[in-house]
C-alpha cells in the first residue's frame, strides 16, 4: 500500500508515496488593502511608559515566586510573617530580573532576601524596624500600592549590580541600598 500525500500532511521520508499523486503547496493568502496600525483605544504608543508605580514588565516572573519557595527554611523572619516576606522580596526580584531584560533566576531572589537582611542571623535593629514598617501586609492584593512603595524603597541602581555586591553592600552599609 502506498501512503497518499494529498492530506498535505509532512510525512517522513521513509514512507512510501505516490510519485504520480499531486503534492499541496503553500500558497499566502490574499492581500489586506491598507496596512496595520495601532488604532485601538488600549494601544500604547511609544512604548511602555516609565515612572514611580507604574513596575518594570519583564518575562515569566511568575517563576520568582517558585524559586521563593527555596528560601523558607533559610530566612530569619524578625518579626514579619513568611507570606508577607515572601510577596515583598519577589517583587523586588521581579524588578531586578526585568531590568535585565530576562526571566527571573534565584540570583534575583538572593539579592532580594539579602538587601532586606532576611538572610541575616543577626541584622541591624534599624533594619528590622523598617523591615515591619515596609513589609505589612504586602502579601494582600489590597496592600498593592504598599508592595510597589516598597519596590521602589529598593535603590534601582543597586538591583543592577552582581548580587555578590549587592551582599558586599549590606554587610558594609545596609542602608545605602535604598533610596532616599
Amino acid at each position: 500500500m502506498v501512503a497518499s500525500n494529498l492530506s498535505g500532511v509532512a510525512a517522513p521520508e521513509y514512507v512510501p508515496t505516490d510519485p504520480m499523486s499531486r503534492v499541496r503547496a503553500y500558497t499566502s493568502p490574499p492581500p489586506r488593502p491598507g496596512g496595520w496600525t495601532a488604532s485601538r483605544p488600549g494601544e500604547l504608543d511609544g512604548g511602555q511608559p516609565e515612572g514611580l508605580g507604574l513596575g518594570t514588565s519583564g518575562p515569566d516572573q511568575g517563576y520568582a515566586y517558585k524559586l521563593a519557595s527555596s528560601f523558607e527554611d533559610r530566612v530569619h523572619l524578625g518579626g514579619v510573617s513568611w507570606e508577607d516576606a515572601k510577596a515583598g522580596c519577589t517583587a523586588v526580584a521581579m524588578k531586578r530580573s526585568a531590568l535585565f531584560g530576562r526571566a527571573p533566576v534565584i540570583h534575583d531572589l538572593t539579592a532580594a532576601f539579602t538587601i532586606f537582611g532576611f538572610l541575616d542571623a543577626d541584622p541591624a535593629d534599624a533594619l528590622i524596624e523598617a523591615r515591619r514598617k515596609h513589609f505589612a501586609e504586602v502579601r494582600s492584593h489590597h496592600h498593592y500600592a504598599e508592595r510597589r512603595g516598597l519596590v521602589d524603597f529598593v535603590e534601582t541602581a543597586m538591583l543592577r549590580k552582581p548580587h555578590t555586591e549587592i551582599a558586599a553592600q549590606y554587610k558594609a552599609d545596609w542602608r545605602r541600598l535604598f533610596a532616599s
